[in-house]
């Protein structure tokens, strides 16, 4: 369910409404408060976010452009939808990316790159994984932090490149992870495994820091295809 705000009075088109409904929606659909296949009705978007027709419909359209939604022809819009397949897809891609990137940023990195890694980690084991208000979801706090952790693992990277490509499966990796929020917590030591990555990173040890990030990535398929919950999203 989108967070609701007051409708807004009549404003003037401009880049920054459109970036701000782009960013309020991606934020809703990151975290499956807008669930995958979720039909997006524009005229009730418009009305609960009290944004314009045209800065929602520019959003819905950036939104499309990075495969968090699905525009269909005479249908409108809808949450891009979330499939074992595509799960399996942007695991073995990822791996991949995570893995060069971090090689690059051990072999790149300075003092002050090994000290962002290890107190983002730090503040990563203090903090809750579940929401308080609401235990069968992420916290925001958490999910920010977390991927703060993980830009800092490959903050030295010295490909542009890889760190754009890196970050797009970064983002449709999210709604994955989010829906195994519930698994996670009863399935895996996810703080010994951030502890493990940056640990390995510190010391600078390649092999052993590619091979926790794909087992750290590699983990969370596993939980969910066992679970069947990405089955049930296909069939709901």
């Amino acid at each position: 369910m989108v967070h609701h705000k007051e409708p807004a009075m009549a404003r003037p088109e401009s880049g920054s409404l459109t970036a701000e409904a782009y960013s309020q929606l991606r934020a809703e659909i990151l975290a499956c408060r807008l669930s995958p296949g979720h039909k997006l009705i524009i005229a009730d978007l418009c009305d609960q976010l009290g944004f314009s027709l045209g800065a929602v419909r520019e959003a819905l359209a950036r939104l499309t452009s990075e495969g968090l939604v699905v525009s269909e022809p005479r249908k409108g819009f809808r949450v891009a939808p979330i499939t074992e397949s595509e799960l399996q897809d942007i695991t073995r891609v990822r791996a991949t990316i995570e893995s060069l990137c971090l090689e690059s940023a051990i072999q790149n990195g300075d003092l002050k790159w090994e000290a962002n890694i290890v107190s983002t980690e730090f503040e990563l084991s203090k903090l809750s994984l579940q929401d308080p208000e609401d235990p069968a979801r992420v916290s925001d706090v958490w999910a920010d932090t977390h991927k703060r952790f993980h830009e800092a693992l490959v903050a030295a990277c010295d490909s542009p490149w890889l760190l754009r490509l890196r970050e797009l499966l970064f983002v449709q990796s999210e709604r994955y992870r989010r829906v195994s929020v519930p698994l996670d917590r009863a399935k895996r030591d996810l703080v010994g495994e951030h502890r493990e990555l940056a640990e390995a990173a510190v010391a600078r040890d390649v092999p052993r820091a590619t091979d926790a990030i794909r087992r750290h990535l590699e983990k969370t398929t596993r939980i969910l295809i066992k679970s069947d919950v990405v089955k049930a999203h296909e069939t709901a």
